[in-house]
């Protein structure tokens, strides 16, 4: 991809940030509810919650706020909290760690499941591999994550108490321990991921064994992993990778609901907390967090194409 292209992505990506920004300013303060009555309490008097609202600046005019607000955001700070005090910058770093390992082991163990299982499908269209790929892929894109990380609890840490069932350990505290408190996690958040990708891993493989480059290069003698992995994944990669910058966008969103099942403290629980108390900075500052990073990922996927494809670099 040339360097005007990646300039005029990156444009294109601060536009969808600027209004992600105003968008979501907007809507989060349509939330119901005062956050300063829920600072104040409920035994407070009107003097006091208005007073409360002055001090936080709510009681200046919406684009005024936002003025405000956006300005500190390009100086890389996001606000604070309404109810800690504590920059939202900070709230956010030390959430991340947990939320980020996670959906990031996720898409490991969905690339390598879904790709792999996938491929092995493609290539022995109507075997019985086909079919039982077919079919399991069908039922983890049905299966909703949060049911599937009970099912993980129930057999794994209830029935058989081999791996914790809540919480989250820091690699400090030992390998075997971190990799014990994310196994279950990662494995409910990214099967629904590798089921997707094995489908349209299958469908991808199964319509390059069609081309004729592919029927010239066996002509030539060219067969086993060589074939595969010259001829048939890398035409074959450019919609998969699509489909896993776009699955990768919706595993952030989806750490919500694992680490509500798991008890892990991490971003979900934070932008949870933060609408329940009306928590403007938070919640603003983690949407466009995620604005960020589906942004980066979909400029990661661009570059991805040119290294697959060298065409598109020119394009």
């Amino acid at each position: 991809m040339s360097t005007r292209m990646i300039i005029r992505r990156l444009g294109g990506g601060l536009l969808v940030l600027w209004l992600v920004s105003i968008l979501t300013f907007l809507l989060v303060h349509l939330i119901p509810g005062d956050p300063a009555e829920v600072i104040a309490g409920e035994n407070a008097s009107q003097a006091d919650v208005e007073r409360i609202r002055t001090e936080l600046g709510l009681d200046r005019p919406v684009l005024t706020q936002y003025v405000t607000w956006l300005s500190g955001v390009l100086r890389g700070d996001l606000g604070h909290s309404l109810f800690t005090g504590k920059s939202v910058v900070t709230s956010i770093a030390e959430s991340a760690p947990p939320t980020l390992v996670i959906t990031i082991m996720a898409i490991v163990l969905a690339v390598l499941v879904g790709v792999s299982a996938g491929t092995v499908a493609g290539l022995t269209q109507g075997s019985r591999v086909d079919r039982l790929v077919s079919t399991l892929a069908t039922l983890g894109i049905a299966m909703p994550s949060f049911w599937l990380a009970m099912v993980l609890v129930s057999i794994f840490s209830l029935t058989n108490p081999w791996l914790p069932a809540t919480g989250y350990a820091d690699l400090g505290e030992g390998f075997g321990t971190w990799l014990s408190h994310v196994i279950l996690p990662s494995t409910a958040l990214g099967l629904a991921t590798a089921a997707e990708l094995a489908r349209h891993t299958r469908g991808c493989v199964a319509d390059v064994l069609t081309r004729p480059y592919v029927r010239t290069a066996r002509a030539r003698g060219a067969s086993g992993a060589w074939l595969v992995r010259r001829h048939i994944l890398r035409n074959a990669a450019i919609p998969v990778v699509t489909v896993l910058g776009l699955q990768a966008g919706r595993l952030l969103g989806g750490a919500i609901v694992i680490e509500a099942v798991f008890g892990i403290s991490g971003l979900g629980t934070l932008a949870v907390n933060a609408v329940l108390q009306r928590n403007y900075p938070v919640i603003q500052g983690y949407v466009l967090l995620c604005a960020v990073v589906v942004v980066l990922l979909n400029l990661i996927v661009d570059l991805a194409y040119g290294w697959i494809n060298p065409k598109v670099r020119t394009a």
